[in-house]
């Protein structure tokens, strides 16, 4: 027969009628009698083809009854719409080619430990929960960027390798450059001040590394940051940026990736209560509220895992909380001139548990309070002798902040593990496949 034209799965809604090839993996397979029911994958979608016995070769139709799972091939067929089938339609095939023949697939509908899931993660993939968590973390990537880009951000991505560090020097990998040491960047954030001093309101993307010896289910050796940075924007503006862009990323979620969502079994009203105004909370409030509920927690201590959880379980939204502790926080973070003791920073705590998504700050811009804290913090004043060059020619307040790309993905998705939420994860003890 004539070749006919290719189609994606999740466009077989245009080609109601028509009669078109979807090429892809065999996903799952049944047969009754005469006839076969191949669920086939494309990466768009899964569709299911309906083969008859009378309208294929007996041999091909014999082959079907045992092709294996994941098997690639070609399914030419009239698109009919079916409302009970998954996207609403369903392949009448008529022909159908068989381009590999797989061997036994090692991912079987028993359950399989999680050890045995991350050792063949390059073929959990195909799942379809992973399949569905990758995908709305494509769409959270690109909301992102859309948020910025339509506001006039320029994006200038910062170097993966640096001099210094950026977040303290107890997480760096350090690399050998050329005789010299280097280390896998922490963050862009102070490239992006750099960059912001040129451009205005800059951001970066990429990947960021930290060497923390952590199990939790939050952690990653190797993790994705998106970083603003904004010329005269003070700490009040920041928490309105964090607060609009979250916003924007959950409605774009919403919008686009429903299907991804369902998979899931994700609460969307859980999510459809993402909504401006977030609540807002000082460091010493939350204390406060941390006592309260009976977890005894000290003023000045940073907070941990079960005291963020136990903070945002409080509200149905993410929680802005600022003004920390000067002394639990990085160099660079400007003090509030009400209290000296405290930095102009803010955590937002994702709700549901799923704790710190985004960190910022507005910077320190005065030289010498830079130089005593690069001092006290014990870091190399020549590694950052570029970075002070910013307080010394047209030094202005400047905020900016971070966000998780892994951590935002598994509150979305409602996932219990980070390491699900990045393609590849990278943790303590985990660098395969």
């Amino acid at each position: 027969m004539p070749e006919q034209p290719h189609a994606y799965i999740e466009d077989l809604g245009r080609h109601e009628g028509r009669t078109v090839t979807v090429k892809g993996w065999l996903f799952n397979r049944r047969s009754s009698g005469k006839l076969h029911f191949l669920q086939v994958r494309d990466g768009t979608g899964v569709v299911q083809a309906v083969c008859f016995k009378g309208n294929l070769d007996e041999a091909l139709f014999q082959r079907l009854a045992s092709l294996p799972q994941e098997s690639s091939l070609e399914v030419s067929g009239t698109v009919k719409r079916e409302p009970r089938a998954p996207g609403g339609y369903e392949l009448d095939a008529s022909a159908i080619l068989v381009l590999h023949e797989a061997e036994p697939y090692p991912i079987t509908k028993k359950e399989h430990g999680t050890g045995f899931l991350m050792e063949h993660r390059h073929l959990w993939l195909r799942s379809s929960r992973q399949h569905a968590t990758l995908r709305i973390r494509a769409r959270i990537i690109k909301a992102i960027r859309d948020f910025f880009d339509e506001r006039g951000y320029v994006c200038i991505d910062s170097p993966i390798f640096t001099p210094s560090a950026c977040e303290g020097t107890t997480t760096l990998f350090p690399v050998d450059y050329f005789g010299d040491t280097a280390y896998l960047t922490q963050s862009g954030q102070l490239y992006a001040e750099a960059s912001a001093m040129a451009f205005g309101k800059v951001y970066c993307f990429g990947p960021t590394f930290r060497a923390e010896k952590s199990k939790t289910r939050r952690h990653l050796t190797e993790f994705w940051m998106v970083e603003p940075e904004v010329a005269f924007l003070e700490l009040d503006g920041l928490l309105e940026l964090i607060e609009e862009c979250l916003t924007a990323v959950v409605a774009a979620v919403l919008q686009d990736r429903r299907p991804e969502l369902a998979v899931l079994e994700r609460d969307l009203e859980k999510l459809s209560a993402i909504q401006a105004p977030f609540p807002r909370l000082s460091y010493s409030d939350a204390v406060d509220l941390l006592n309260d509920k009976g977890n005894s927690f000290e003023w000045g201590g940073d907070f941990g895992a079960p005291d963020e959880t136990l903070i945002s379980e409080q509200f149905d939204r993410p929680v802005l909380i600022h003004r920390y502790p000067a002394q639990v926080k990085a160099f660079y973070m400007k003090r509030d001139p009400k209290d000296d003791r405290l930095a102009l920073c803010v955590d937002a705590l994702a709700p549901e548990g799923y704790g710190e998504i985004v960190g910022g700050s507005e910077r320190a811009s005065d030289l010498g309070f830079l130089l005593e804290q690069i001092e006290r913090h014990g870091l190399p004043e020549e590694a950052f002798r570029w970075y002070l060059d910013l307080r010394r020619y047209g030094s202005v307040p400047h905020s900016g902040f971070g966000l998780g790309i892994e951590r935002t993905t598994a509150w979305i998705c409602g996932t219990h593990h980070v390491r699900e939420c990045i393609p590849y994860p990278r943790m303590l003890e985990k660098i395969t496949p």
